[in-house]
């Protein structure tokens, strides 16, 4: 009886120490499971501040990005008049500068056939004039000649001004007009004078008085 007791009691002991054993292996566990939520929790808590951040900072952007393109929407606007006057103060004023140049050409054309008709008259002239005619006769053609040269370097100007996008306020130089003078060559007063090329908007003068170009 004594032996069956002992053994009980040993069984007892057993379960005991082994319910001890599973009990205390099941509270570390638990143990752990909850130091691994609150390591999760902490975690789950840094990836939402982290996206709650680049939310912020999308929105930021995004706001920053739409305000500048408004900005340049506004001034682009704003400048869209300016340039549609600007082009068309250049389409009026290349048509201007169209229309002088065809004038200028149509005078010089009109000057060279005048004094290719003088000089023809005077090759069929038949008898040799008198000096004092004859003296005026050459003023008269160094007139003509002064006027013509002056005519085709204010046709020069048309032609640069055209070409290089120039406003009547330029002044070109002899050698700028050379490309559109005849054999390349600037013109030269038959009576001596200088020439004065002046601004695409004011006519070339001669210094001789009276070689003046015609208005």
């Amino acid at each position: 009886m004594k032996s069956k007791d002992i053994i009980l009691g040993v069984c007892v002991v057993v379960i005991i120490v082994i319910g001890q054993i599973f009990l205390f292996s099941a509270n570390q566990k638990k143990d752990a499971a909850l130091v691994q939520l609150r390591e999760s929790k902490t975690e789950l808590a840094q990836v939402k501040s982290q996206l709650d951040q680049l939310k912020n900072s999308s929105v930021a952007t995004l706001s920053t990005e739409n305000a500048r393109l408004r900005a340049e929407n506004q001034g682009l606007t704003q400048k869209f008049p300016q340039l549609q006057a600007e082009n068309k103060r250049l389409r009026e004023q290349n048509q201007k500068l169209t229309q002088q140049l065809e004038n200028a050409h149509s005078a010089v054309q009109q000057q060279q056939e005048q004094l290719q008709q003088m000089q023809a008259e005077s090759q069929q002239a038949n008898t040799a004039p008198e000096p004092a005619a004859e003296q005026s006769l050459s003023l008269i053609a160094q007139l003509n000649m002064c006027i013509n040269n002056l005519r085709q370097i204010d046709a020069a100007k048309q032609e640069w001004a055209l070409e290089n996008n120039k406003t009547a306020d330029d002044i070109p130089t002899a050698q700028d007009l050379l490309p559109y003078l005849s054999n390349l060559v600037f013109p030269v007063c038959p009576s001596g004078g200088t020439y004065t090329i002046n601004a695409v908007g004011v006519p070339p003068t001669c210094s001789v008085p009276g070689h003046v170009l015609p208005q």
